[in-house]
């Protein structure tokens, strides 16, 4: 159950209307990276996490309502954005504000035509407000939404999710020299911070969280850096000395060709990896009889229902 507060999270203001940037901020409204594919990517999530998680089920609800308030501030900072622009700007522009500014016909006909350059939906379509489109038209899609089922999954796409958010606000603020438009593009920004904190935070409550999913890594492929541009050889930790939290060492394959040849095709394994991919396949039916039971036995017999309605619920 959702109940909607008429203040907004944050106080948003503008100094002054600026069609052009309202423009580009619709990336935050109805673009891939913007509030709404956050708000429910995190909401679609939560459904499945609910029986098995339950606290993770609480956090992405509360992140996903949190994700429509900055949607709510991302309109509001585009329809201040577009003050003058709407459907009685003909009858009514002598008296806003920006008439003041600009001044007579001359003036009017100058924002009709900023809205018009910067987005002809704005006059045309949406009569001056912001529209579930990006910056270049390009309607909001489901496709926008990472939900895999396994919230190991689920929460490293949130990861990126949120480092994806936080850049396009740095980005939007050397668009604008407004100084209340910056403070608000400041506190999403800082709040997509906040959220990849939570979130990871979250997945290290689950263990083991390491490969996603259930099944682990084949060890005949896991090891190998295949130096695919020999020209020019780099090394790094990424393809030399221990894997990351692995207890591995990279295997650095030079010449990829020669390997593949003498493997025939990777398929002659190492002599030393019989016992490796027997214990992997324990482990694999050990986690796959953990995760399918952490499913079964959060799911009550009988009659499903989703809440329980207490007194203590209401406070």
């Amino acid at each position: 159950m959702f109940h909607h507060s008429k203040d907004l999270q944050f106080n948003a203001r503008v100094s002054r209307p600026d069609p052009a940037f309202a423009n580009i901020l619709l990336e935050q409204f109805g673009g891939e990276n913007g509030e709404l594919a956050a708000a429910m990517q995190y909401f679609t999530q939560a459904f499945g996490a609910k029986q098995p998680h339950p606290d993770k089920y609480d956090m992405l609800m509360d992140i996903a309502t949190e994700e429509f308030s900055h949607l709510e501030i991302v309109g509001a900072t585009i329809q201040m954005l577009l003050k003058g622009v709407n459907g009685e700007l003909k009858d009514a522009a002598d008296a806003s504000e920006i008439m003041q500014v600009l001044d007579g016909k001359a003036a009017k006909e100058n924002i009709i035509h900023a809205a018009l350059s910067a987005n002809p939906q704005f006059p045309i379509i949406t009569g001056g407000g912001p529209t579930l489109r990006n910056s270049m038209g390009i309607p909001w899609c489901a496709s926008y939404i990472h939900s895999n089922g396994d919230l190991t999954v689920d929460l490293r796409s949130n990861l990126a999710s949120e480092s994806r958010a936080k850049l396009v606000y740095e980005h939007l603020m050397k668009f604008t020299d407004d100084p209340y438009v910056k403070e608000t593009l400041s506190f999403l920004m800082t709040r997509e911070v906040a959220h990849y904190k939570m979130f990871e935070a979250a997945l290290e409550t689950i263990q083991p969280n390491f490969p996603p999913g259930v099944l682990q890594a084949d060890p005949r492929f896991t090891q190998q850096y295949f130096n695919l541009s020999p020209s020019q050889s780099v090394r790094g930790p990424w393809n030399e000395g221990e894997m990351p939290a692995m207890g591995k060492q990279w295997e650095y394959v030079s010449d990829p060709l020669s390997h593949i040849a003498e493997t025939e095709g990777l398929s002659i394994p190492g002599d030393d990896l019989a016992e490796e991919l027997e214990e992997t396949e324990k482990i694999n039916l050990q986690m796959s009889k953990i995760r399918s039971e952490e499913v079964k036995q959060s799911e009550p017999d009988g009659v499903a229902q989703w809440s329980s309605y207490t007194a203590d619920a209401l406070k």
